[in-house]
């Protein structure tokens, strides 16, 4: 059940970017396209066949998380008002910044070159990344994945519904940053907020250059530990990359 939920959502959210923007929308969002060529139809395939087996793992952990749920031995609630409506909306951006910490490190990690081949290499064939390459993990870079949401919910108080906002938050963000067209405004970057986050140029840069810009969510890690993009928030057009 977990292993087709989780695929129809895929499916849907990826899909249906891939569609609305590269055959719907078409020529009317090309000013806003960060790619440098066309989407190669044997790279999408690659990428399903990966986000499959993405979602066999993702499943799998569903699975073990609902069965210590049921155990009673994690933090996950569903009384609406146990910690107050307020708590709802702290839990989810606190574990945002979690995950967006792990993720930084964890993604830095990968990209060691004792690792990457066998770790993130899957992810980086498709130089040029579309929706469908926002799941594409090789399967040890799945289960790590994976395992922050089993770590999480032994750590904070999570109400199912915020652990669902959150998953949801997860699988969107990472298709608008695979997009290939930037959904933001140009002068967004530049503005105090949005230098504070990942959009799709952000991210593209990384499948380009591969040593910067590891963040999840938030800029703050690769500007604290300078592996950002020296002239990002200066730039603006793909060919400067």
């Amino acid at each position: 059940m977990f292993f087709s939920i989780i695929l129809a959502r895929y499916f849907l959210i990826a899909g249906g970017a891939y569609l609305l923007f590269y055959l719907v929308l078409g020529q009317s969002v090309a000013k806003q396209s960060l790619r440098l060529k066309p989407p190669i139809s044997e790279s999408i395939r690659r990428d399903i066949q990966l986000s499959i087996l993405s979602a066999v793992v993702f499943a799998a952990f569903a699975a073990l998380i609902i069965s210590e749920w049921g155990l009673g031995v994690t933090l996950l609630y569903t009384d609406l008002y146990k910690y107050g409506l307020w708590y709802l909306v702290a839990s989810f951006v606190a574990v945002l910044i979690l995950q967006d910490s792990y993720f930084y490190f964890m993604h830095r990690m990968f990209h060691h070159r004792l690792i990457f081949r066998w770790m993130h290499y899957g992810h980086h064939r498709s130089k040029e990344p579309t929706p469908w390459s926002s799941f594409a993990f090789d399967l040890p870079e799945a289960i790590i994945q994976a395992l922050f949401f089993v770590g999480v919910i032994f750590i904070v108080p999570l109400h199912f519904i915020t652990l669902l906002a959150i998953l949801m938050t997860t699988t969107v963000w990472a298709v608008v940053t695979h997009l290939g067209f930037e959904v933001f405004p140009r002068s967004f970057k530049s503005q105090w907020l949005g230098k504070w986050f990942i959009g799709c140029m952000h991210h593209s840069i990384h499948h380009r250059k591969y040593m910067v810009h590891y963040g999840l969510y938030f800029t703050f890690w690769d500007k604290l530990l300078g592996t950002e993009e020296p002239n990002y928030e200066n730039q603006f057009h793909t060919s400067e990359f």
